[in-house]
């Protein structure tokens, strides 16, 4: 008899779950409460632009194995553009001053050791300077490991473990830190190469699972909200979606539980989660980037922290943004459009009005990636035998990214795989 593993949420790391899980020949029930697949990865038609934007600029490296192998399973990882090489380039708004880092497409960083392809104005002691991050504990602050000043810290340290712990550098967590140099800074440029789902995150990473999934045979609903369940012997035995609706156990079928930290908590009482969050808002403007534009940019001195150049479009991203939460919608999205002229070079008629534009705010964007926070994210076990734990907020190793997502997925599978297989 075939077993159903039944998958609550969704969003990528369900998704990822229940790909893994339909190829090593279960049945496959997925469960989303909402009336979209994707979670906080996804995109939607726009109004206000009149385009489809994401909720989300997300960015990808070559390095990010898991989410490139779920992609690959999907058959979208086509989509994942990118440079043929690791080459970021950046602007400081207040200087002027522009330049790029070229990390090359091997699997050492020599990088750092060529002064026209590393940060200008650094030399090779400010980078050893960083050791310390690539074993240093999850309980320990970068700000204790590190030294957060200088121009290596304010021209490339800072905007990357901002971007990926979405705090201030300085209170994350220097082992998740660590984790992101080691498999990027660390691992070269044949690591780094970043890729944009350049036709949208929908259309790359979560239409294709969905219908990966129902074209063979498997279920996913939307607006399938579980409630409660009840357990029987240790193990999940019924599943209750509201009134009426609820769906029995037989005794090989597994529940993998993906949904957001605070649904979990109320599904599961006296779990630990997170209980901090942060922000992160996203600006998207339709206009035409001006030629030559590169796909992503680090902006420097200024609101925005990463320009995005799509077709019809620049998007920004502004992690840590808490502070930008319940600003006026129109003076915030006329700051960033004066840091977007300055950054992509914009002049004349085309900065002296705003452009159709949408501002985005995910107040819950994250968990935050401290020390203390870090300590609150389970494990994928609990104490129910046939119920396991997804998201990016459960303890990856990594910040709250989409590689941690499809890990957390790819992990939960494991062990259902795990024990049915003992």
């Amino acid at each position: 008899m075939q077993n159903t593993a039944h998958i609550i949420g969704a969003g990528i790391s369900g998704l990822s779950a229940a790909v893994r899980l339909a190829n090593a020949g279960f049945k496959v029930a997925v469960h989303e409460a909402t009336h979209q697949a994707g979670g906080r990865c996804r995109s939607y038609f726009d109004g206000a632009t009149n385009l489809t934007i994401d909720n989300g600029n997300h960015l990808l490296l070559s390095g990010n194995s898991h989410a490139r192998a779920y992609a690959r399973s999907i058959g979208t990882e086509a989509g994942l553009v990118g440079p043929e090489r690791a080459q970021f380039p950046f602007v400081d708004l207040a200087t002027g001053q522009r330049w790029q880092i070229d990390l090359g497409d091997g699997r050492l960083p020599t990088w750092v050791l060529d002064e026209s392809r590393r940060v200008p104005d650094t030399g090779l002691t400010d980078y050893l300077k960083l050791a310390p991050l690539i074993w240093a504990s999850e309980q320990t602050l970068v700000g204790n490991s590190i030294p957060c000043e200088g121009v290596l810290y304010q021209r490339l340290v800072q905007p990357l473990l901002l971007a990926a712990l979405n705090v201030d550098p300085p209170e994350g967590s220097a082992g998740l830190a660590g984790a992101i140099v080691r498999e990027t800074l660390l691992a070269g440029g044949q690591a780094c190469r970043p890729l944009i789902a350049r036709d949208g995150l929908s259309a790359v990473l979560i239409e294709p699972a969905v219908t990966f999934l129902t074209e063979r045979g498997h279920a996913v609903q939307l607006g399938h909200e579980l409630r409660s369940f009840a357990t029987n012997d240790g193990k999940v035995g019924a599943l209750n979606f509201g009134g009426e609706d609820v769906t029995q156990l037989s005794d090989g079928d597994v529940v993998v539980m993906a949904v957001p930290p605070r649904a979990a908590s109320n599904l599961l009482p006296g779990i630990k989660t997170p209980t901090e969050f942060r922000a992160i808002v996203n600006a998207h403007f339709r206009i035409e980037p001006p030629p030559g534009s590169a796909p992503i940019l680090g902006v420097i001195g200024g609101t925005v922290e990463w320009l995005f150049a799509f077709p019809n479009r620049l998007s920004v991203t502004i992690s840590n943004g808490d502070r930008l939460v319940d600003m006026p919608r129109e003076d915030l999205a006329q700051a960033i459009w004066n840091d977007v002229c300055k950054a992509a070079g914009l002049s004349g008629e085309l900065s002296l009005q705003l452009p159709p534009w949408q501002i985005v705010r995910e107040r819950r964007a994250t968990f935050a990636a401290t020390p203390a926070q870090n300590s609150l994210r389970p494990g994928p076990v609990t104490a129910l035998k046939n119920l396991f734990l997804a998201g990016d907020w459960t303890a990856t190793g990594l910040p709250a990214t989409i590689e941690g997502s499809v890990r957390s997925g790819d992990r939960a599978a494991d062990l259902v795989l795990a024990a049915k297989g003992s």
